[in-house]
Parts: structure tokens; sequence; C-alpha cells
């Protein structure tokens, strides 16, 4: 078992920026994490993915050039740097951790059902 414990959300103005942070009990037995957001009424959609051995990231089209994962092994941590935010980024947003078992899987990890463990959520929203 993993835990997760998000933190960083709050509330901003466009164009400005976030960094959310995911601290989890161990990077050990654990091979990608992912943030993920979901609004009232959708689905939970995938936002960034890292590799934690090799460094690989992925991001949604919507995201890129914007959003920066990224982690520290020292600390357990992943984090994502969020700038020039719109409104519409505005959403819970969760990170998960996909177990070694579970194998590589099929890049990029964009699924909830790629990821086996998960945050309680941190709350960012962006005001026009």
């Amino acid at each position: 078992q993993v835990l997760l414990v998000e933190s960083g959300g709050g509330a901003v103005e466009a164009g400005g920026s976030l960094r959310l942070s995911c601290a989890a009990s161990a990077f050990l037995g654990i091979n990608n994490m992912g943030w993920f957001r979901q609004t009232p009424g959708k689905e939970r959609e995938g936002v960034a993915q890292i590799y934690l051995n090799g460094g690989n990231t992925y991001y949604t089209n919507s995201v890129k050039g914007r959003f920066t994962i990224s982690q520290d092994k020292a600390k357990n941590t992943v984090y994502l740097q969020m700038n020039s935010l719109k409104p519409e980024d505005t959403a819970m947003y969760y990170c998960a951790a996909r177990p070694n078992w579970r194998g590589l899987g099929s890049w990029p990890l964009f699924s909830p059902e790629d990821y086996n463990y998960w945050g309680q959520g941190t709350q960012v929203t962006v005001s026009s």
C-alpha cells in the first residue's frame, strides 16, 4: 500500500501559477506517477505522467507548454508546476501511482485504470 498526499492547491487569477506537490509514503515499488483532474459531472482526466526511473514525462495536449511534472526522489515527492493558468484548469487535482507488479503499461498512462493508488485531491480554482 502506498499513501499519497497532495498539497499546494488554491485560488489564483488567470495567468497565475501554482505548484502542486504529491508526497508518497515510498517510491519503492512504484514505476509511474500521474496527475489527474476532475470537475463535477465529468470523468477524471489524465494531465501528466512521469516515469520515476527514467524521468520520461507526458502531458495531455491542453497543458503542454504550461505544466511541468517533476520528481524529487530524496523526498518521495512529485510536483506539478502549473503556469499560465486558465479558468478551464479549475478542477480537483489528484495524484496517482502505478505499482511495479502491474508492469510499465502502454504510455502515456492517462486512464484512471492505469493506477492503483490515489491521493485525496487538492482543489485548484482559476478566476478570469
